[in-house]
């Protein structure tokens, strides 16, 4: 029995074989496009923290270094995408969305200077990747200055429905530049108790939207 048990497909081996999966897209220079992370390695603040502010400041002074970008402006974009409140979350996750796609114009510290376009990603690289994609060419791995983590077991703190506080653990998110754009929910269809796709949509848009509301206001995709 203990021989025919450790060939269960469980959700923590599809964990592994999709980290696995997504680790096999290299790079020009060879390496990882989506680097693994153990949440307890990612640089936050605390718990209640779901953007990683440093690769956000790092991928705008790089995107940026041309056009003079300062501390102090970067710090303005991270205060802009930070103060979103989670509270009206369908309006704070329609505006972060409309960023991501559109941009947005930063007002600069020297008033002389024009207003600076702002992109959360950088996507100079995109037009000749969907090119190859639909020619049916191979497409190059090209991260351009973007910082790709996959990470799995971020504890994330949410309060509960008496005020009182919680960990909620999602089983992986692809972070871009910091920011969780892609929630990961993983069910086993072969484990004893079979789980359905509904049980993993319930998890993510019932469950963790009401305990951990703030990591949906920067969400793009969810995946099951």
């Amino acid at each position: 029995e203990a021989i025919a048990m450790s060939h269960i497909f469980t959700e923590a081996k599809l964990e592994q074989a999709i980290i696995a999966l997504l680790g096999q897209h290299l790079n020009s220079a060879g390496q990882p496009c989506y680097p693994h992370y153990v949440g307890s390695d990612v640089p936050r603040k605390d718990n209640s923290e779901v953007l990683i502010a440093a690769d956000l400041r790092e991928f705008l002074a790089r995107q940026y270094q041309a056009d003079g970008i300062t501390e102090g402006e970067i710090a303005a974009i991270l205060h802009q995408l930070q103060t979103l409140p989670a509270s009206d979350l369908y309006q704070s996750n329609k505006t972060f969305c409309h960023w991501l796609s559109n941009g947005f114009l930063l007002k600069r510290e020297d008033r002389d200077q024009k207003d600076l376009y702002i992109e959360l990603m950088d996507g100079r690289d995109l037009p000749t990747q969907l090119a190859q994609l639909f020619s049916g060419e191979e497409v190059e791995a090209q991260i351009g200055n973007n910082i790709f983590r996959l990470v799995n077991q971020l504890e994330i703190e949410g309060q509960t429905r008496d005020g009182g506080l919680q960990l909620r653990k999602p089983d992986a998110i692809l972070y871009v530049n910091g920011l969780p754009l892609v929630v990961f929910e993983f069910k086993s269809a072969v484990r004893e108790e079979a789980a359905t796709i509904y049980d993993a949509w319930r998890q993510l848009c019932v469950r963790y939207r009401r305990d951990i509301p703030k990591l949906f206001v920067y969400n793009a995709l969810c995946i099951v």
